[in-house]
């Protein structure tokens, strides 16, 4: 039997492109050195299976054998290991990813991203499991994921964590020396990792995707050097230089403050892919000019959050009123909305920028962030307040920003819970849901039933959700807000 797995994961692995049929035996014999096997008999190589089932399978055929223990780390490292047989090396696939590019950025990055799924970097398969769907708002649509792909660790492999001494190669999860690094107890298997090299502004740059994709072609482009991430006007022109490379892309940066910025600040990196969010799509509310930039168009954007949006036919223009409007927003002050720059000499104000082109003009997208907290607000004034927490606690980052909320697993169940409290069939939800739940079956009781009360809840969530990010607006949609919104346009000429 685990002959003939072998053999349908090599067949699969042909037909996917990861290697050529010279390449078979090759392939076979790396397989089994890692099984310790020593011979092997020709079998049928056809199955309905597809790679990630089959790797499965082989893994478990490591694991009775003794091979490999039966934890998780251990056997996602076995499992990277032996599609990295498959794999070729990164100097090949960056030659191949720039042949491809001679014929168009959307052919390289295809190849790449196909290449990815199919090595079982991207974990296409678990990622399957996650809820996605969207609801309709006033300002479009936005995308909700709960998120399901990741597996739950199990108590041996969080044991073993603990106990492991701690080193820094590589530094981060970030860094370059991720590329074939086999992985350990606590950090990822990376074996079948490849990054495409690139140059942002005569810098070395590196383009990889998310091993759990949010979103169509879902990238991380970082810095070779490990470094802090900063958003400074380098910045600018690095996002805005990516997306002369690709213009089919985005690419934006999470902001460089804590609370308000993502979930790893010490490595320099972006977040881009092939995908158009509600925001990229929402409406100018209204224009305005910058006195010095007579070739950059501004406007607000009718978005829950505060966004000035930059466009021009050139690069450089942007990245000078960008510039100029990142200056002045680190020391902007407004009592009248409660916007202080700083509290001593701790920064508050920061920026989360995003690049696209859209036909012959560039666009920057500038949200205005502040981190400050309070008394009522310990987790930040302008953070996902306490009314929302029990469907969204965590940091608004770069892609909540733009308008796809990345939910917690545990909701599945919680949901399931709720719309079976709504339809009168259980008065037990958890203690956080309470009062939502007594709210929405007060609303809908007239009206529910069993074939809408999914709906229904799902896009109560999607309202929770939206509400999160208005939490996260430094200018509220409200007179007061706006008003103070165009005085600090106003301040900038």
């Amino acid at each position: 039997m685990i002959n003939q797995r072998i053999q349908q994961l090599i067949n699969k692995a042909i037909a996917a492109d990861l290697i050529l049929q010279e390449d078979e035996i090759y392939a076979r014999n790396q397989i089994l050195s890692l099984l310790k096997l020593v011979e092997f008999t020709e079998c049928d190589g056809e199955s309905n299976l597809e790679i990630p089932d089959l790797l499965e399978e082989i893994v478990d055929y490591a694991c009775e054998q003794g091979i490999v223990e039966n934890i998780f780390d251990e056997k996602e490292i076995f499992s990277s290991k032996i599609m990295n047989c498959f794999m070729a090396r990164p100097s090949t696939v960056n030659q191949m990813f720039y042949e491809k590019y001679k014929q168009s950025p959307i052919d390289a990055t295809e190849f790449f991203y196909e290449l990815s799924k199919n090595s079982n970097y991207i974990q296409m398969k678990r990622i399957r499991n996650n809820i996605e769907y969207k609801v309709s708002t006033e300002y479009g649509e936005l995308d909700i994921t709960i998120n399901l792909s990741k597996p739950e660790k199990d108590p041996r492999s969080i044991e073993l964590e603990r106990s492991m001494v701690k080193t820094n190669y590589p530094k981060c999860l970030l860094c370059v020396e991720n590329e074939g690094y086999a992985g350990r107890i606590g950090h990822p298997a990376r074996s079948n990792h490849r990054l495409i090299r690139l140059n942002l502004v005569e810098e070395n740059w590196l383009l990889q995707y998310s091993p759990y994709v949010y979103y169509n072609e879902h990238c991380i482009v970082l810095s070779e050097e490990h470094r802090d991430m900063k958003i400074t006007s380098d910045a600018f022109r690095r996002l805005l230089s990516f997306v002369e490379q690709f213009p089919h892309y985005f690419v934006g940066s999470n902001a460089d403050l804590p609370i308000v910025g993502g979930s790893i600040l010490s490595h320099d990196h972006y977040q881009g892919g092939h995908y158009d969010f509600a925001m990229a799509k929402a409406e100018d509310e209204w224009s305005f000019e910058l006195e010095r930039f007579s070739n950059v168009q501004g406007s607000l954007v009718k978005w829950p959050m505060s966004v000035i949006r930059l466009r021009s036919s050139e690069i450089e223009p942007l990245v000078e009123a960008g510039e100029h409007i990142l200056s002045a927003w680190r020391n902007y002050s407004d009592e009248s909305v409660g916007i202080y720059a700083k509290t001593g000499d701790t920064p508050h104000n920061t920026i989360t920028p995003i690049a696209r082109k859209k036909q012959d003009f560039y666009e920057l997208d500038l949200v205005l962030r502040n981190n400050r907290t309070s008394e009522e607000h310990p987790l930040g004034i302008y953070h996902p307040h306490q009314d929302v927490h029990h469907i969204k606690r965590e940091n608004i980052g770069l892609i909540e920003v733009m308008g796809l909320a990345v939910l917690p697993a545990r909701l599945k169940a919680e949901l399931g819970e709720v719309e079976d409290f709504i339809l009168g069939k259980t008065n037990s939800v958890a203690d956080y849901h309470m009062d939502w739940a007594k709210d929405l079956k007060d609303r809908y009781q007239s009206v529910v039933t069993d074939s809408n009360v999914e709906a229904i809840v799902r896009e109560e969530t999607g309202k929770k959700f939206l509400k999160a990010i208005e939490d996260a607006g430094v200018y509220k949609r409200n007179e007061e807000g706006q008003s103070g919104f165009k005085r600090f346009i106003q301040s900038l000429s």
